[in-house]
C-alpha cells in the first residue's frame, strides 16, 4: 500500500471520528504522548552526543524511547544503571 494512501486514510477516519462527535480526549492523550516519545529520543540523543568520551552508550529504540517517555530522568538514570551495571 502506498504510504500517501495510509495517511490520507488515517486522516479521513479522523475527520470522520471528529465529525461524528467523537471525544477529543483520546486524540490528546496520542498528541502527548508523542510528544512525551519525541522528547525522550532527543534526550538519549544528547545524552549519547555528550557521553562519547565516557564509552556509555544507551540506543534508540522505541523501548528505551518508551521508558524514557514514561519515566523522565528517573527513567533515563534506571536505563545509564542498566547499562553500566547490568549489561
Amino acid at each position: 500500500m502506498e504510504p500517501w494512501l495510509i495517511v490520507l486514510l488515517f486522516l479521513s477516519v479522523v475527520v470522520l471520528l471528529l465529525l461524528v462527535g467523537a471525544s477529543a480526549k483520546p486524540f490528546r492523550l496520542a498528541g502527548q504522548l508523542g510528544v512525551r516519545l519525541v522528547i525522550g529520543a532527543l534526550l538519549l540523543f544528547l545524552l549519547n552526543s555528550f557521553t562519547t568520551m565516557t564509552s556509555l552508550f544507551i540506543p534508540i529504540n522505541i523501548v528505551t524511547t518508551s521508558v524514557v517517555a514514561v519515566l523522565g530522568l528517573p527513567g533515563m538514570a534506571l536505563l545509564l544503571a542498566i547499562q553500566e551495571f547490568i549489561l
